[in-house]
This record gives structure tokens, sequence and C-alpha cells, in this order.
């Protein structure tokens, strides 16, 4: 089983135009795993969870890993091989060190082609469908709340094409997810993209560069390759530099005012066709002219897209939550309280699953410093369902209005095990807002049954809560059919 370094490694010389056995060579590996890696084109991170099984050198590990470190500033031909790590070990903790030569051959081995793992000579002339992405901050008003957000921008330095994308964070999540909504756009992919050190995807230090795993598996899935700029060194990447902040003062000013950001991202879609129209710095044509000149040169897109997911295995509480960056609170269900979640990690959503791999529930995720608690009230009231007697102190009736609040304290548990029925099936056919709607409706008429909630429910999707239903079919013709008949008939 390969490493994703190692896979990594292969579709970057398959990119080059190496053959099988060429990769094989360099790489040493086998031929045919060559073969299999190469000809596959689905990245996508299965939802089974890998077992790492523990190894006898684990103990031993941050002592090579040291030596290894220390191996760089040394002559090449004064460097550790895996034979001479394996005499130390034996002969400096003797009585202790019990591990086989070929298990420390494997180890050395793999660090060794990790540490090969570097980025190419950062040009300064850039060639068509080469990018360079980085993210900037701005500010805009959702759904009445004014809020800062990042926005992703990948910009193309041989038209100074820039397209931009926002999100609430930076993650490795965000970076994919906004990378694969351009790459959508555009209808094919970069050869090659620039980061900054400072994103999300993967960090280099010195020679050696780390990736994200989630973002190594989207960037196999997509197939282009990876470079990063220097420490301190923006001026290496100065296309997108300038594009952030182009972006920020033409497409952040005044203040966008949207119901949800991607509806934001649709418009800025639309702002950078506007913006191609105009004339680049200094070629003499126009962007559109030269990013369409470009658009050949892009790779084309893969058969499937690349599920922007990473799973966890989270504890909960005793009431069934679990906390994702130490600091954000979600809600998954009572029956998985005191135990274990599988969590989906997307960049806009948090999911649940449950252990059949089926969706238990969903969040929005949350960004930021501060603590935050978010409850999925769909299962919150399928619990309150089964269990009327905790409604006094429930979430969901603290964030109910007070009309309703009042008219569902006043009935016995019965009728508000019946209430709550409806207002589940509901929230599962209709959605939870239309559900809550629909409710306050039942109350405001005093109808408060299951059936009347979701009947409401029915009504507010199909004909608007205050609307007239379709006439529908003229019927009178049937009347007018038979009566005519009636008055001729002898």
């Amino acid at each position: 089983m390969l490493t994703m370094n190692q896979i990594d490694q292969i579709k970057e010389l398959q990119r080059q135009g190496y053959g099988p056995g060429e990769i094989a060579s360099r790489l040493r590996i086998d031929r045919k795993t060559v073969r299999t890696y190469m000809k596959r084109e689905d990245f996508n991170e299965s939802l089974e969870a890998h077992t790492t099984w523990p190894s006898k050198l684990d103990r031993w590990k941050p002592l090579i890993d040291e030596w290894l470190a220390e191996d760089q500033r040394m002559r090449f031909k004064q460097r550790h091989t895996a034979k001479r790590i394996h005499q130390r070990l034996c002969g400096e903790h003797a009585g202790e060190y019990d591990c086989s030569y070929p298990l420390v051959q494997r180890y050395v081995k793999a660090k060794k082609v990790a540490q090969r793992q570097m980025d190419g000579f950062l040009e300064l002339v850039w060639a068509p469908g080469e990018a360079q992405a980085d993210f900037g901050e701005a500010e805009v008003m959702e759904a009445g709340v004014r809020k800062t957000i990042k926005y992703l921008t990948l910009s193309f330095p041989y038209s100074n094409a820039g397209f931009t994308q926002v999100f609430e964070g930076e993650t490795a999540e965000c970076v994919a997810q906004g990378l694969q909504d351009i790459f959508g756009y555009l209808g094919g992919v970069p050869r090659r993209i620039v980061f900054d050190n400072a994103t999300g995807v993967g960090r280099k230090i010195q020679q050696h560069v780390a990736l994200n795993q989630l973002f190594l598996r989207f960037k196999c899935h997509y197939g282009f390759s990876v470079s990063f700029c220097n420490p301190n060194a923006g001026h290496e990447k100065g296309n997108v530099e300038n594009k952030i902040g182009y972006t920020r003062r033409n497409f952040f000013v005044p203040l966008p005012v949207v119901d949800r950001l991607v509806d934001l991202n649709m418009q800025l879609f639309k702002k950078a066709l506007q913006d191609h129209a105009r004339k680049h710095y200094k070629k003499g044509q126009t962007i559109a002219a030269l990013f369409a000149e470009e658009q050949t040169a892009l790779s084309p897109l893969p058969a499937r897209p690349f599920n922007v997911e990473r799973y966890e295995r989270l504890r909960t509480d005793g009431y069934g939550k679990f906390c994702l960056d130490g600091k954000h609170w979600y809600s998954s269900a009572p029956e998985y309280a005191s135990g274990e979640v599988t969590v989906g990690i997307k960049a806009r959503e948090i999911v649940v699953y449950g252990p059949d791999g089926e969706v238990r529930g969903e969040h929005r995720r949350i960004y930021g410093e501060e603590r935050s608690d978010s409850i999925d009230w769909h299962t919150s009231i399928a619990a309150l369902m089964h269990k009327p007697s905790a409604w006094q102190n429930s979430h969901f009736r603290a964030a109910t209005s007070p009309s309703v609040r009042q008219a569902l304290d006043a009935l016995p548990r019965d009728r508000l095990r019946d209430v709550l029925k409806g207002l589940v099936q509901s929230s599962e056919r209709f959605g939870f807002e239309v559900a809550l709607a629909s409710l306050e409706e039942a109350v405001s008429v005093a109808r408060l049954d299951s059936y009347s909630v979701h009947a409401v429910a029915a009504r507010h999707v199909y004909d608007g809560l205050y609307g007239i239903p379709a006439a529908g079919p003229d019927l009178g013709v049937y009347d007018r059919a038979f009566i005519g008949e009636k008055e001729h008939t002898p």
C-alpha cells in the first residue's frame, strides 16, 4: 500500500511524460503498482476507517528522525544509511533495542522518499495555464449581519485573469472547494498553482514540502502541480497579491449585501467576466482575449468530481455533542452520547454519519475564535417527540417565539407528542424553516395537531402560506355534459 506522497510522486512524473518503467526505477516501486496508479483518476477518500497498527520501531522513530535531520547539514557521503542507523541503535541501546534491520530499512526508505518531494524552480516568466492562489479578507452583509469573510483568489499571470470565491475560513477544505468551483466554472484545470506558505494546504520547510492529506488527494485527483513561495517572499507571487487588493477595492466596495455567501460567489464569477473586458496592463489586448488563449493550455476536468470532505471519528459528551477546532460544539443525536461518531468535515458544512454511513445530521460549519454551539433542530425535535417530558428545559423551546412556547406549554403530554410528530414529518419532507413557519401558523389559528401542522406546511410549499390555491381544471364541463344530456332525454 503506497502512501499518498508516493502516489503524488507517480502522478507528478506521469505529468512530466515519464513512462511506468522510468517511474518505477526512479521511485523504486514495482512497475505493476506504478501502472495501476497511473491509470487511476479517482482519489476520493473512502469513508471506511483506516487502522494504523503500532510498530516496534515507534519508540525509536524520533531518534532516527533526529539523525536524518542532522544528515541534511552533512556531506552526502557522510550521511546515515539504514544499515548504519541499525548498527548505532544496536550498539548504543543494547538490551533495549530489539527491532530487525528490514523494519529500519523500510522506515528510512519511506522517510528519504518523502524528503525528495520538492517543488521545482519558481519561474518569474509565467506560461499559459499557470496560476497563483491566495486568500484576502473583506467584510460583507449576510442575512442582515455584518461579518468578516475570507476570499480565495486564483489569478493567471499570463493573462492577468482572476476568479474569486468567498468562505468563512482558510482551511484546506475551503481551498479545495474554492478551487473546485473555479475549475468547474472554467471547464479546465491549471497545470501549476503557486501558493503562499501560510495557506491551509501545506507548508514548505527548507526544501521539504508537507501537504495536507485532503489537499494531496485533491491535487492528485485534478492533476496539477504545486509550488510554494519562500517564507517572507510574497513578491514571488506578485500577480495574485495585486489581484487580492484589486478584488477588495472593486468587488467588495460598496459592502456586498446578500442572503447567503453562495449567492455572492455566483455574483463574483459574473463580475470577473465583466472585469476581463479591460485591457492587459502591458500586452495591449483585453484580459478576456488573452485568457481565451490561455484556456487552451488548461488540463481537462476529471470524469468524476472530487468530494471535498474529510472524515474523523470524534468523541461525544453525555449530550451527544462533539467538538471541532477545540472550541466549536455540534450536536449529533442522543443515542450517540458518550461514544464516538463519524463526522464529515467540509468547507461550509459539518455532516454527522450513522454506523451505516447514512446522514444523521447536518450543521453549518462555524469559524472564529469564540466558543460556539450548533444544534441540529431536526434531531433535537425527534428526540423530544420520544421524550416530551424534556420540553420545558429543551433548547428548542427556548428558541421558539413566546406564542408558540405558551401554546405548547399548555398541551398535555400526548398532544404535545402529536404536534412534535407533525413537526418532524414536515421537517423531513419540506425542511425545518417551513416546518417552523407552519407551527407558527397552526398556533395562530388554534389548530394544534400533527395533521394541521403537516397540512399547513404543504400549503406553504405549494401555494404560499397566505396564497390562494390554483383554481385547477374546470370540472363544470362534466356538470354541463350530464345536465345537457338529461335535458335531451325523452
